[in-house]
């Protein structure tokens, strides 16, 4: 069993409008944009990072907003719900805020004796605020909520698939360990994690696969504090069977992929060496950050990218 991995790291999704998907998480959600950047593989594409103020290892909720990209079919085999962390005693504040700024699908609910608020972002993704016990993370409030309402980072994520065997197999190796279960829903928890520490897997046999587009998650990476551990880690799971990519350099962290039996695409991600790699932490998200290779096309890249406001 593979004992390094500490819980999310991130989750990176697909959106329609940069602009629109930039309101959205720092006006409305309140969190900070730590990070402004282009898809490494596509450099016409942003590539726009979310999170607490240094965009602490699971907190960081990402996007790549293809302009005019079609909207993905919900179904099973993706990461259908986000799951964030939120204080106590806080959801009536944000079912005021959300329905005040025109969230869909407002649905107030209980989930495994946690109060929950469920909501679709702007290209209809799903997302849920949960209030968490004991959540010792910090909010950024430099978005102008305050401490106690604000987001304290992820709680967890939700996978629909159509069977749950092999998955649970494989987070059980991962170090998750299986909780509870109520109605088609199965619940893991990463013990000692990082707070971003749930992963729900519903079994849903008849529904039919998802097609990716605006508003889904295109992967979702899993937390080890360094590079040493994330070859320990690609190790046992090639050993295992899994094909699992060489290390990529993502600027902030180093990353391996591999797909998983339910067709959800993992990513392990470092924790080193964070954001503030090439910015002052107190001005994370403020300008156009490039990877090596892209620097001399900067004003051709700038230029066909839209600005992030009016």
């Amino acid at each position: 069993m593979i004992k390094d991995i500490k819980g999310l790291h991130h989750i990176t999704s697909m959106a329609s409008d940069a602009r629109q998907n930039n309101t959205f998480f720092t006006d409305t959600l309140g969190l900070r944009r730590v990070k402004k950047t282009v898809n490494f593989d596509d450099p016409n594409v942003y590539h726009l990072y979310y999170g607490d103020e240094a965009g602490t290892p699971g907190t960081v909720m990402t996007y790549f907003p293809f302009p005019d990209v079609m909207r993905g079919r919900k179904g099973v085999g993706e990461v259908s719900e986000t799951q964030f962390a939120i204080p106590k005693g806080s959801l009536t504040f944000w079912q005021d805020r959300l329905s005040s700024n025109a969230a869909g699908n407002l649905q107030a609910d209980t989930v495994f004796g946690a109060d929950r608020l469920r909501f679709s972002g702007p290209d209809g993704e799903g997302f849920a605020l949960i209030e968490a016990q004991n959540d010792g993370r910090k909010a950024w409030i430099g978005g102008g909520i305050d401490e106690s309402a604000g987001i304290r980072g992820f709680s967890g994520a939700t996978f629909r698939l159509h069977d749950i065997a092999a998955t649970s197999e494989l987070l059980a190796f991962m170090g998750y360990q299986r909780t509870e279960t109520d109605g088609t829903v199965t619940r893991f928890v990463m013990p000692g994690g990082n707070g971003a520490d749930v992963i729900d897997l519903e079994a849903l046999p008849k529904v039919p696969f998802a097609r990716q587009g605006a508003g889904s998650v295109h992967h979702i990476a899993f937390a080890v504090e360094n590079r040493a551990k994330q070859l320990e880690v690609r190790k046992a799971l090639m050993d295992t069977g899994y094909q699992v990519t060489p290390v990529i350099d993502r600027d902030y962290f180093w990353a391996i992929y591999f797909r998983t039996p339910g067709g959800v695409l993992f990513e392990i991600a470092t924790n080193e060496p964070g954001f503030n790699r090439d910015e002052d932490t107190a001005h994370l998200g403020e300008v156009l950050k490039l990877p090596a290779r892209y620097e001399p096309y900067r004003d051709q890249i700038e230029a066909g990218l839209t600005p992030l406001a009016a």
